[in-house]
């Protein structure tokens, strides 16, 4: 069940979700622009490996089980991946691991439609085919509705974690990858408390989302084309700068002509929320 509260702290907005599941409460947040750098950790990528994607993204949204499954039904959940994954190939996956034992953690968050069950029935059932533990410590404490959302929004609304972190090895498992923003947030909640993450994998995607590490030339041209400036607003509002970005999220910065748009066009998302 879900229990919606609002209240008001500071001219800041924030509304509390309860849900509770097996007994164990989870409170999830919505803040205002440039509040989550409070909660928000990214890590330097370094050589963080591309992320495995299993089906292209048509073969799985147009599931006749997907809207079902992204609503948080279990059982459709469970028919979807079986689909998806009878039909990949986890080759890619397989050199990815390899040798190491990490902890499968999945991307729990609440979607506009309810409670996404789709990573966690995915890791169950990579969990199987690996002999690997599922890890269910780490949530999404705020809502971020990134399901069919603009570039825009997905940059506004950065996915923010909580939760507990055993000082061991993990693999990230999302339903999706679109700018990849979710998979580096989580990635950096993990490793600023302990953890170290080895990769990620995604039930679906579009291939040029798989690299996640911004190359050197990207980062150079964004830089050159909006100015210190607006690098010096990002990590004011976010709290980290360009080179902790994803490459779809330089390419996405890259792409806007008026770097003084930017920071309007992010408030301006929030606004359509609302």
């Amino acid at each position: 069940w879900v229990r919606v509260y609002a209240v008001g702290v500071q001219a800041k907005r924030v509304v509390f979700w309860e849900w509770q599941r097996s007994g164990r409460a989870i409170t999830v947040i919505t803040m205002d622009l440039g509040d989550e750098k409070d909660y928000l950790r990214r890590t330097p990528w370094e050589d963080f490996p591309d992320v495995v994607i299993h089906s292209e993204e048509r073969m799985v949204k147009t599931h006749p089980l997907y809207s079902l499954a992204k609503e948080g039904d279990a059982r459709t959940a469970e028919g979807l991946v079986g689909d998806i994954m009878t039909a990949a190939d986890l080759k890619g996956l397989r050199q990815l691991v390899g040798m190491q034992r990490p902890f499968l953690l999945p991307v729990h968050a609440l979607e506009m439609e309810g409670m996404n069950v789709i990573p966690r029935v995915f890791a169950r059932a990579l969990s199987q085919v690996f002999d690997l533990p599922v890890f269910t410590g780490v949530v999404q404490i705020n809502r971020v509705t990134h399901t069919g959302a603009t570039g825009y929004h997905r940059l506004a609304f950065p996915a923010i974690f909580d939760g507990h972190v055993a000082r061991a090895s993990y693999l990230l498992i999302d339903d999706f990858i679109g700018q990849g923003g979710t998979l580096a947030n989580i990635r950096g909640f993990v490793e600023t408390n302990g953890g170290t993450v080895v990769g990620a994998t995604t039930l679906t995607g579009k291939a040029y989302s798989a690299k996640l590490c911004p190359d050197e030339q990207a980062l150079l041209e964004l830089r050159r084309k909006h100015g210190e400036q607006l690098e010096e607003w990002w990590f004011a509002t976010f709290g980290y700068g360009f080179e902790r970005l994803t490459q779809s999220e330089v390419r996405y910065l890259f792409r806007i002509d008026d770097a003084h748009s930017i920071p309007e066009r992010l408030a301006s998302a929030r606004r359509a929320r609302d």
